[in-house]
C-alpha cells in the first residue's frame, strides 16, 4: 500500500498504483503503509466509470454486492452504508426492518431504506451471511424466523399475543428450525 486515507487507498502492484475505495470498517483494519496485506476487490465497470472497491472481509464484500442489487443504490451509496454502520449492525437493521436506523445513513432516505428492507431482508437472514457477520447478526435471523412464524399463525386465525406465546414455546432451543418447523411445533402444542 503506497497511500491510505479513510475513504481510499492506493495499492502498488508491479510498479502501478491502483486507487481503491474502501469503507471505514476496512480502513480500521489496514496495516501500516508499505506493508503487505490482502484486500478483496470488487471491480465496478460501466460505460463512463471504472472503479475498484476494496474490503478486508468477505462479509463486507457480499453485503456491498447485495446492496448494489437494490434499485437506487449504486457503489458510492453502498460504500456509504458500510461506512455508516458496521456489517452486523447493517444486517440487524435490515432484518429487523429498522427503517429509521437505515435512514440515518448519509444519502439513504426513507424510501430507499424501506426498499432495502423489502429486497434484502430474506437474503440477509440467510444463515451463511449471519454466521459470518458476527454475534449480533445471528440473533436477528432467529428474530425474523419467529416474527414470520407469528404472522403465519395470525393468518390462520390466532390472535397476535396467543400466536407470540405459541411461537415462543415452540421455538425454544431450536435455532436451526425453519419457519415451517416452528409453525408445526406451535400447532402441535
Amino acid at each position: 500500500m503506497v497511500e491510505k486515507s479513510p475513504a481510499r487507498i492506493v495499492v502498488g502492484v508491479g510498479g502501478v498504483g491502483y486507487e481503491v475505495f474502501i469503507p471505514l470498517s476496512s480502513f480500521d483494519r489496514l496495516p501500516a503503509q508499505n506493508q503487505a496485506f490482502r484486500i478483496l476487490i470488487y471491480d465496478y465497470i460501466r460505460e463512463d466509470q471504472h472503479s475498484l472497491f476494496g474490503f478486508m472481509t468477505e462479509v463486507e464484500r457480499r453485503i456491498f454486492t447485495m446492496l448494489m442489487g437494490v434499485n437506487g443504490i449504486g457503489p458510492r451509496l453502498a460504500m456509504g452504508a458500510l461506512s455508516g454502520l458496521a456489517a452486523s449492525d447493517l444486517i440487524n437493521a435490515v432484518v429487523s426492518g429498522d427503517v429509521a436506523r437505515l435512514s440515518s445513513i448519509s444519502g439513504i432516505g426513507k424510501k430507499i431504506a424501506e426498499r432495502m428492507v423489502v429486497e434484502l431482508r430474506d437474503k440477509f437472514a440467510s444463515a451463511d451471511i449471519l454466521k459470518n457477520a458476527g454475534p449480533g447478526a445471528a440473533s436477528a435471523g432467529q428474530n425474523v424466523k419467529m416474527a414470520d412464524a407469528i404472522l403465519a399463525l395470525v393468518s390462520l386465525g390466532y390472535k397476535q399475543n396467543e400466536a407470540a406465546r405459541m411461537v415462543s414455546a415452540a421455538g425454544k432451543g431450536g435455532e436451526d428450525l425453519s419457519v415451517e418447523e416452528i409453525v408445526r411445533n406451535a400447532l402441535r402444542r
